[in-house]
């Protein structure tokens, strides 16, 4: 470890291959919470000449960089970690890629405005209509998994999978039978902006971005000649009575949506079961009282994520815990490790369902850019829980240990999660 003089106080640097100093490997999700702990101790802002970040680990560091978004811009917040390679810039630009962002990356007042446009499809009220027909979907996809005759399963190709992608694109007004494509398109958004792709590996990975975001656009054409009831629809009447958002802006929100609203929420389901039900006592707490799902589902979002690290860039010279971070510099603020700071969470390492405080975690964001589909996150996760501790209070985890866990820099998605019962009721 080296540091560098950042004007107030020497900033730690970490480089060369393995991160050696303190095991932080930013692209590997297996358990990087041991290297989370160590730079929260001994370096909670740190330069990583790999990846061209100041890496931020604390919480209360991170809640004021959420905070304070006229400092720390959230622009590079789905830029490619990686720039896009010659080839794949060329790919795009002649397939007309040019959607800048949905919310995540603008700001106000430019996000000011196309929030208060998009808000409207999350609100409590929308929430309760959804959740019929996802219950519905969750019974289908559970009898599907339960009719299996050696009783065993996989968590995330039975339910996590297509459950959050079909609610989203039936919201929006896709066909559902688009799934497959999406989660496609999606896994080349997440590989090209957030993964570590050489120039010849990014080409079908652009190829794929450019069908998305034609499709977006598609969508749009097509509910601006012939309404529906769905989001989409929602965004263009409220066009048509006078709301500032132009087509692009909102071919671009489905952009976003199409991978946002479903990806990570694929994820928290996975990582839900995943971490439940090792915890036996906690689940069998559950299948004797379903009221404490709720509080369930917020301490897997606080214990394990689906995002753990998220971005922004300095607009002027600032300061975090007494480092200075230039103008235009990159900061990489995770979450993962600001869930489990000690100082603000008592036993933190420990899953603990009912934790006083569990709601103040960081992993929909603080501030204007907080998660804008947390309410149907929550929504999709609560009736799979019930459905499960109903029907099959014996579900248990197979070898959970074992999980693999894709690389990548902000989101810790599982592979898979094997599972097994012994009765169905």
């Amino acid at each position: 470890m080296s540091t560098v003089e950042t004007g107030i106080s020497r900033c730690p640097v970490i480089h060369g291959d393995g991160g050696e100093d303190f095991d932080y490997k930013p692209f590997q999700m297996k358990d990087p919470f041991p290297s989370y702990a160590r730079l929260r101790e001994e370096a909670p802002v740190v330069y990583d000449e790999r990846i061209g970040y100041y890496v931020v680990t604390r919480y209360d560091d991170i809640k004021a960089v959420f905070a304070d978004h006229e400092t720390f811009s959230s622009e590079n917040a789905a830029a490619p970690v990686r720039p896009y390679g010659p080839p794949a810039k060329q790919i795009m630009a002649d397939g007309g890629f040019s959607v800048y962002s949905g919310l995540s990356s603008r700001q106000p007042p430019e996000h000011t405005r196309i929030r208060a446009a998009v808000i409207k499809g999350f609100t409590p009220r929308r929430m309760r209509q959804l959740e019929p027909a996802i219950r519905e979907r969750v019974t289908e996809l559970l009898d599907a998994m339960l009719a299996a005759p050696d009783r065993r399963g996989e968590i995330v190709a039975a339910i996590a999978r297509d459950l959050p992608t079909e609610t989203i694109l039936k919201h929006i007004g896709v066909d559902p039978d688009m799934v497959p494509t999406f989660k496609i398109w999606s896994d080349s958004r997440a590989a090209m902006t957030w993964g570590d792709l050489d120039d010849t590996q990014q080409i079908p990975h652009a190829n794929n971005l450019v069908d998305y975001w034609q499709e977006c656009q598609r969508v749009v054409q097509r509910y601006k000649g012939e309404p529906g009831e769905n989001f989409t629809s929602d965004l263009l009447r409220a066009q048509a009575e006078g709301d500032p958002i132009t087509d692009h802006e909102i071919a671009s929100v489905l952009y976003s949506l199409l991978f946002a609203g479903h990806e990570t929420t694929t994820t928290l389901i996975a990582n839900t079961l995943r971490v439940l039900l090792p915890a036996r006592a906690q689940w069998e707490g559950l299948v004797a009282d379903p009221s404490g799902i709720p509080a369930a589902v917020e301490e897997v979002l606080r214990y394990s994520g689906s995002i753990v690290a998220w971005r922004r860039r300095a607009t002027r010279d600032a300061e975090i815990a007494g480092k200075v971070i230039p103008k235009g510099g990159d900061i990489l603020v995770v979450m993962g490790s600001a869930n489990r700071d000690t100082t603000h969470f008592d036993d933190p390492d420990e899953f603990l369902v009912g934790r006083p405080n569990v709601r103040e975690h960081l992993s929909f964001g603080f501030g204007i850019h907080t998660c804008i589909g947390a309410p149907l996150a929550r929504l999709q996760v609560k009736v799979v829980l019930e459905e499960l501790v109903r029907r099959v209070p014996s579900l248990r985890a197979v070898d959970p240990e074992s999980i693999e866990f894709r690389e990548n820099l902000s989101f810790r998605v599982p592979t898979a999660v094997p599972v097994a019962w012994d009765e169905v009721r």
